[in-house]
């Protein structure tokens, strides 16, 4: 996707061919083309850099952690968000990536937060960190040279989606017994040995029976044998 970004911006200013005009024009029928082809066309050379790098990391991130509805997540987002671009923009062409990185934003944020498995919360919360900035230009007049209704569309996408699919429900591997939720502290043999108050104590000694003392000793019987020195001066050993 980048490279066809860097190829497509290329070809447009060698050649001189005006893509713009395929961009999105809202509520006309040669505008809807542009919910389609508007990702992939960018104004200037400052336009289209400051989409590669934040588009390469949140798909990179998509894809790493969202495998499986990575590609679902991509192509529907730059469907409705360009469809709902299409509708309620202004009548100017509306181009650039820059509303599929807020799909991708609104995706992995939400996303995270609906799974509540750590890591994944960990990445929204980053997202957030570093791209958290971007949602002032979901209102209108903050900056008259953007889509704001672009960077609307993506986010309403991105959170619909992230509804609508549905991800591997993450569960903690239990390593230890105590970590059951049946686990039960007076059966536990180590737990048995505080008292109600926290304190370590000893369990009580149990007196062997003789009867099993006695047949326990009687299985391993020892032979004792006596060696006299034949000098009773001991050498210290060196």
């Amino acid at each position: 996707m980048m490279l066809l970004n860097w190829f497509i911006f290329y070809l447009d200013n060698l050649f001189h061919l005006n893509l713009d005009e395929h961009g999105i024009y809202p509520r006309t029928l040669s505008g809807f083309q542009g919910v389609l082809f508007s990702p992939f066309l960018h104004g200037d050379l400052n336009h289209i850099a400051s989409n590669t790098v934040p588009l390469f990391i949140l798909t990179t991130a998509l894809i790493y952690f969202y495998r499986d509805v990575s590609l679902k997540v991509l192509v529907y987002g730059i469907w409705f968000s360009g469809l709902i671009t299409w509708v309620i923009g202004r009548e100017s062409y509306h181009i650039g990536a820059s509303s599929l990185i807020y799909v991708l934003v609104s995706f992995i944020f939400f996303k995270g937060i609906q799974t509540q498995y750590y890591r994944l919360v960990a990445l929204s919360l980053s997202v957030i960190l570093v791209y958290g900035g971007l949602v002032w230009y979901i209102f209108p007049k903050v900056d008259e040279t953007i889509s704001w209704e672009g960077h609307l569309a993506g986010l309403i996408t991105g959170f619909v989606l992230s509804l609508y699919y549905k991800t591997p429900e993450y569960k903690k591997v239990i390593k230890y017994d105590w970590e059951h939720p049946d686990f039960n502290p007076m059966e536990d043999k180590f737990m048995q040995r505080f008292d109600e108050n926290g304190n370590f104590v000893n369990l009580p000694e149990v007196e062997p029976d003789e009867e099993i003392q006695s047949n326990y000793f009687s299985n391993f019987p020892i032979d004792y044998t006596i060696v006299e020195s034949e000098k009773n001066e001991s050498k210290p050993e060196l």
